[in-house]
């Protein structure tokens, strides 16, 4: 499974957008965040369509997205692992 190229990362552009807004995370290539100095999230593609690694702990999850749900699921999962509040519990 090869990283996501240009136009897979265009596709979820607003998705990266809200990513950005995390602070926390720094993007030092398109598409590859970290926490700190330690990877922390990246994009892969294939035929069976775009995935998601992130490190909630010690070790990178995989996911899928194929859909708005998957990428909210991915935004708030991101959040726990940062320690951010849900929205909307201010």
């Amino acid at each position: 499974m090869k990283h996501a190229g240009p136009a897979a990362l265009a596709s979820i552009e607003p998705l990266l957008q809200k990513l950005r807004e995390r602070t926390q995370l720094k993007e030092r290539s398109p598409g590859v965040f970290y926490l700190k100095s330690r990877a922390f999230l990246h994009f892969h593609e294939d035929p069976a369509g775009l995935f998601v690694d992130y490190r909630p702990g010690s070790g990178f999850v995989r996911q899928v997205l194929a859909c708005a749900a998957d990428e909210e699921l991915l935004l708030e999962r991101v959040d726990r692992a940062l320690g951010n509040p849900p929205p909307g519990s201010a």
